[in-house]
């Protein structure tokens, strides 16, 4: 198991294989979709009017109550892409950045930020992995203390989004970028780990050794038990200024300590959920 990263050392000397920990972020790390999430001060600037706004808080609405479907998605893609066509980038970033905190932070998993912390104190890369635009993603990503972000990229011209979509980081597309980082980045995708709570992110956790199920739908549940994955319920989400305190165990020795093979799984096994068919 590869040790705590020490400051101004290389965590990876030649004989320790490289992993990472991959997330997905919606409902695995947050609460809701993190693209929608923001339709609030997206309307308040200008960027969309009171239909995108009720259409956009009914597929929330739907988004939260049964996940999304592929078709589901693809209709959600078009409709984003069509949306943001024409936008201005630097807008969408400076609203993202001004109300990030607001918006974000108290939809955050407390379980997920412990978690990341964990991984990170073993000496692994956290990558969130998103179909949300990395304009979204990114940000929180930083907030998070994230080392990498793969999102949805739009493409640009003259500033603006054309409508055309570059990379759309949805179902087994993600199996393929965590594949093309690990070969940029060394990664041994044998010993790195995936967090997702949908069964289209079934790609992305089967290419890794260590795939777990979080708050997972029906069809993610079926297919762990089928595969003796663990499952784990998210819950507990804590306003991330609370979480972040000098005391917190997320950001104390303690957990460095401990390291992902004391506290880390001793949590998870107390996380984990029965199997179910």
């Amino acid at each position: 198991m590869s040790v705590p990263r020490a400051h101004g050392a290389d965590p990876y000397p030649a004989n320790v294989a490289r992993t990472a920990a991959f997330f997905d972020l919606d409902k695995t790390i947050i609460a809701k979709s993190s693209v929608l999430a923001f339709g609030r001060p997206f309307y308040q600037n200008g960027l969309l009017n009171r239909r995108a706004v009720l259409r956009s808080a009914y597929a929330q609405f739907v988004f939260a109550l049964a996940g999304a479907d592929h078709d589901q998605i693809e209709r959600m893609r078009a409709y984003l892409a069509s949306m943001v066509t024409g936008w201005d980038v630097a807008q969408v970033r400076d609203i993202v950045s001004e109300t990030l905190h607001e918006i974000i932070d108290p939809i955050v998993y407390d379980e997920a930020v412990e978690l990341i912390a964990m991984h990170k104190a073993a000496g692994r890369d956290v990558v969130i992995v998103s179909t949300s635009g990395e304009e979204v993603v990114a940000p929180i990503g930083a907030m998070l203390g994230a080392d990498q972000v793969i999102g949805t990229q739009m493409v640009v011209s003259e500033g603006r989004y054309t409508g055309e979509i570059s990379r759309y980081t949805y179902g087994p597309e993600k199996a393929v970028a965590i594949r093309e980082l690990a070969e940029q980045r060394g990664y041994d995708l044998s010993g790195c780990y995936a967090y997702s709570d949908s069964f289209t992110d079934l790609p992305m956790l089967e290419a890794v050794g260590h795939p777990y199920a979080v708050n997972a739908d029906r069809a993610l549940r079926m297919a762990a038990a089928e595969r003796d994955w663990p499952t784990l319920t998210f819950s507990n989400a804590v306003p991330l200024r609370e979480r972040l305190r000098p005391e917190h165990p997320a950001i104390t020795g303690s957990v460095v300590a401990a390291g992902l093979a004391g506290a880390g799984l001793a949590w998870l096994a107390v996380k984990r959920r029965s199997r179910t068919a």
